[in-house]
């Protein structure tokens, strides 16, 4: 312990005094921080950390200007290191106290703090004393003396801070803590307690692989233990270890005590020195981790576990008080323990009886034992050794009794489940536990549950900032942001992404960012030091059962934001029931969410975790391709149902690619739709990822347009556009001529609905040639009825009824009748249009009748509408405003914007034919609302000069120059000829 850091002398001449609350404190055993009585206070930027570790650690010696900058920047600081770090000392001089932070010589010095004014500085106090009692034989003492000392440690020295001094001096540090570590298990043993120092060799081993004298430690352990195999497994393993690593043998020392083990040497069996214990006194535990610096954030979650700890320290008068539980779930990263460790520390007052903490390494694969933490807990009580019974029964009860009458908090971290957690309970009044688990723990009694989610997007980029530096981040905020949102506002992964920049000055956020962006890499980024997301979600993933770690991998295969039972069921191919019980039991383990009743959702970096499993354990590997396969046909068996249902008659879901699993059945229509609709996004994201294997790419496609209502809702139209772009693409690049002419087919309904109609004409005619060479015919149907009324807008009257009539015949060579209909109504509209009014009722009313007869009463609406604008023109306005509304009601129950928008535009044409303006603006003005996002420029400004008539016909001239202004300006910029006849309307007078 002699090789200990040396610190600065704490006093010197012209020191300042200051009152002990006033004092300064400053921490390096972990992050670098400062304190001004209990208060914490800011120490800026990771830079200026760096030069206050560098002046604390100096011994008080003034440090020069190049010292300092080779300290911070290495042999190739910036052009600007001196400015910068003349910059980061007047910062530090700001923030402590007058005198504190001098300067001398052209450089820097810390003077004049107070007694215990370092963690370092105790941390060596504390050492020389536990050699001191150690060379006195008071190995008791030396025990807890060293302890105190290893207490000061908060996590990795330095914790952030960048720079070559900074990474030497970790390593010295952290190599001066093993070695107390050393001397203390040596002690521990030196003193019986081998059954204890087990454990904690173990870990340590684990994390030191080559320090021999741990190895050495642990055999002796281990055979004190009566666990002599074990112990000569040790040396095995690490002369193994070390002939791999370094090719070297053991060191003599450890190959010695291998032969007195093999031996069974007398003199190994007995501690060198019994304990000696001293008498039982009360003790006041104070063992809850350091709250960080930085917590943000959680207000609510602070305030409502703060209620439910203070509720423990009212009077014990209190009629039917009880200890206060709290039981914090959530995914791992999440920040329960730093939740948890923060709210602890706020609550202390209410607790002056102690604090205790563990960690119970729920998640790892060695969860702690409740036995082994109580007779931690009882110790660090007071109790003696030789007082702690054996089993787990009689320490529980030793337990609470020793607790009866005390106020004491207790932090039990990182449970495995309830059974771990409940011998470990205070179970008296005015005591209080707080419980970080993976799992919700549902099955503790009287326990007050709170499940932890991300950050809020505020929130996330206030704890990013505060570790990066204000000025980075107010430089870049929107690479800032999408940073946070790339973490998925988990905690750690923010935590990690920013150390990483802190510690990078050349990296801009934006740089950051960029790495973040792939997310085939963006786990592996998300690592700094010993942390990592990945490392995290690890844990919780190998406590799962083989089921429900299948589960698991193949469920975040699927792309969509959530899941349904149903379909997730399909993907695992298992009964409803069977999928049920795996996805709730996944939601107790944190690594799934419930989204709503029915639904299941990953969080975004729990998702990329889950595939990177799928791809390194699924086996045989294609199973994945199963799994996703069975997904899609699940949906597109549903939407073809859906399809089916909404248009009774329709040959189309004839000829669509089969399917072998089975979706859902629907009672009726309205089901039906709420299923399309809730599963809307679901569902494209399934296109999507099946558009690129050729096995898949033609089940996508038949998705697609089974589901082509979503087009025309207005909420799902782009997505649905931007997939069926996305299929076309993989349909050319596979040269598969009837996978193209389908997937144009669905554009050209969305081409149409968006009021693109030369696109969506050029479209449907490459769709009907290659549909034709394929031999395919339901497109050739469905793209002449589109390109017919397309026509029609264009005014190309014979090119539009040569369409339509031959959409008619191959539509009755399918034996599809709703199709005709269609297409008799769409030809009804081009009689109409070329002032064959009576056939065009005719035509309409033939359409209305197949609907009618098939049952389809959603295309009967469209048949309802097109008889309603020849009844219009023919002078029936009663009639055709019945046909319309009729129509209109439909298409509201069908969610089914478009159309529901352009009926009420129609309703207007005929309010302004019957003298009614105000009816007309009325309707008009529902038409643009309800038309707002969808439809296309060409119909707005339809609608902008029925409104423009209907409001000058009330009056309001002014408001209907507007409408005409903006309708000219939408015309003109489509090059539609109906501009010139709102021209005529602004200026009556040159039209005239």
């Amino acid at each position: 312990m002699d090789g200990g850091p040396r610190v600065p002398e704490q006093r010197r001449p012209g020191s300042v005094t200051v009152t002990e609350q006033e004092a300064l404190r400053f921490g390096v055993l972990g992050p670098v921080r400062a304190w001004r009585g209990a208060e914490q206070i800011g120490t800026g930027s990771p830079q200026q950390r760096a030069l206050l570790a560098a002046l604390l650690l100096r011994e008080g010696r003034t440090a020069t200007a190049a010292e300092l900058i080779d300290a911070l920047w290495g042999p190739e600081p910036p052009s600007q290191a001196l400015a910068a770090l003349r910059t980061y000392a007047s910062r530090l001089r700001k923030i402590l106290d007058p005198g504190v932070l001098v300067s001398e010589s052209g450089g820097y010095a810390i003077r004049g703090l107070g007694e215990g004014a370092l963690d370092l500085a105790e941390a060596q106090e504390r050492a020389a004393q536990a050699e001191k009692a150690r060379g006195t034989g008071d190995l008791y003492r030396a025990r807890d003396l060293l302890n105190e000392a290893l207490g000061h440690w908060d996590g990795e020295p330095l914790a952030g801070v960048p720079g070559p001094y900074a990474e030497t001096q970790r390593v010295r540090l952290e190599e001066w803590r093993l070695g107390l570590l050393e001397s203390r298990l040596d002690m521990d043993l030196e003193q019986g307690c081998h059954a204890e120092a087990v454990s904690e060799l173990t870990a340590l081993t684990a994390a030191h692989p080559l320090r021999e004298r741990l190895r050495e430690l642990l055999m002796l352990a281990l055979y004190r233990s009566g666990r002599q195999a074990e112990a000569l497994a040790v040396y095995a393993d690490t002369r193994r270890l070390l002939a791999e690593e370094l090719g070297v043998d053991p060191r003599p020392g450890l190959r010695e005590l291998q032969q007195r083990i093999l031996r069974a040497d007398p003199a190994l069996a007995e501690p060198s020195s019994p304990a000696t214990e001293p008498p039982v006194t009360a003790v006041r535990p104070a063992q809850l981790p350091a709250s960080v610096p930085d917590f943000t954030g959680r207000s609510g979650f602070v305030s409502e576990l703060s209620e439910v700890l203070s509720s423990a320290s009212v009077s014990a008068d209190a009629a039917g008080r009880v200890m206060a539980v709290s039981a914090l779930a959530g995914i791992g990263g999440v920040g329960k323990t730093t939740l948890a460790v923060h709210v602890a520390h706020r609550a202390r007052a209410a607790f002056p009886d102690g604090q205790l903490y563990v960690d119970l390494q729920g998640a790892g694969p060695r969860p702690a034992e409740p036995e082994t933490v109580l007779g931690a807990f009882l110790r660090a009580l007071g109790t003696a050794d030789s007082a702690v019974p054996d089993s787990l029964e009689e320490r529980a009860a030793l337990y609470r009794s020793v607790l009866d009458g005390r106020r004491v908090l207790v932090l039990l971290d990182n449970a495995k489940d309830a059974a771990q957690v409940r011998p470990l309970l205070p179970g008296t009044e005015g005591c209080a536990a707080l419980v970080t688990s993976r799992v919700r723990m549902v099955d503790l009694a009287g326990a007050h549950l709170v499940d932890l989610d991300v950050m809020s997007p505020d929130e996330a980029l206030a704890l990013f900032t505060k570790i990066v530096g204000e000025e980075r981040v107010a430089a870049e905020r929107e690479p800032a942001l999408d940073v946070v949102a790339a973490c998925g506002f988990l905690p750690l992964a923010i935590r990690i992404a920013a150390s990483r920049l802190a510690a990078r000055r050349t990296w801009t956020v934006s740089v950051l960012a960029a790495k973040l962006a792939d997310e085939r890499r963006r786990l592996d980024e998300l690592q700094a030091g010993d942390l990592a997301v990945k490392a995290t979600f690890e844990l919780g993933y190998g406590q799962l059962e083989p089921a429900q770690a299948r589960a698991f991998r193949l469920l975040g295969l699927a792309d969509g934001p959530d899941i349904s039972l149903a379909a997730a069921a399909a993907a695992l191919d298992l009964a409803a029931e069977d999928t049920e019980d795996l996805l709730e039991s996944l939601v107790d383990t944190s690594l799934l969410e419930s989204a709503a009743p029915g639904r299941y959702r990953f969080h975004d970096l729990v998702r990329l975790y889950a595939r990177a499993c799928a791809e390194r354990d699924e086996q045989p590997p294609s199973e994945r391709e199963a799994a996703m396969s069975r997904l899609l046909d699940f949906y597109l068996a549903t939407a073809a149902q859906v399809y089916a249902i909404e248009r009774p008659g329709d040959r189309l879901v004839d000829h669509m690619e089969p399917t072998e699993y089975p979706g859902l059945r629907f009672e009726e229509r309205h089901l039906a739709q709420d299923w399309l609709y809730a599963e809307a996004i679901c569902l494209l994201a399934c296109v999507r990822q099946n558009a690129a294997g050729p096995a898949t790419l033609a089940r996508a496609i038949d998705l697609l347009w089974a589901a082509h209502d979503l087009s025309e809702s207005g909420a799902n139209s782009r997505e649905y556009e931007a997939t069926a772009n996305a299929l076309l693409d993989a349909a050319r690049s596979m040269g598969l001529a009837r996978a193209e002419a389908r997937a144009l087919t669905t554009l050209v309904n969305v081409h149409h609905v968006g009021g693109r109609f030369e696109l969506a004409d050029q479209e449907a005619e490459r769709a009907t040639l290659l549909a034709q060479e394929a031999g395919d015919l339901p497109p050739v149907c469905w793209t002449r009825n589109a390109r017919g009324i397309i026509a029609l807008y264009q005014n190309r009257h014979e090119d539009g009824e040569e369409h339509l009539s031959q959409a008619i015949e191959h539509f009755r060579i399918l034996g599809d009748r709703p199709g005709e209909a269609s297409a008799l109504c769409n030809l009804s509209r081009i009689h109409l249009a070329t002032g064959r009014t009576t056939s065009a009722v005719a035509l309409a009313q033939q359409g209305i009748e197949i609907y009618d007869a098939m049952g389809n009463s959603m295309r009967g609406a469209n048949a309802r509408y097109a008889l309603g604008l020849a009844l219009t023109q023919s002078g029936e306005l009663r009639s055709a405003t019945d046909r319309l509304q009729e129509a209109l009601g439909v298409f509201r129950d069908s969610r089914q914007r478009l159309w529901e928008g352009m009926s009420l535009f129609r309703l207007a044409e005929v309010d302004l034919v019957a003298g009614h303006p105000a009816q007309a603006a009325a309707n008009a003005e529902m038409a643009l609302t309800v038309l707002r996002g969808i439809g296309g420029e060409w119909r707005r400004g339809n609608v902008l000069t029925v409104l423009g008539r209907a409001l000058a016909g009330i009056g309001q001239h002014g408001r209907a120059q507007v409408c005409w202004q903006e309708a000219v300006r939408v015309y003109d910029e489509l090059g539609s000829p109906e501009a010139a006849d709102v021209r005529a309307l602004l200026h009556p007078a040159q039209a005239a």
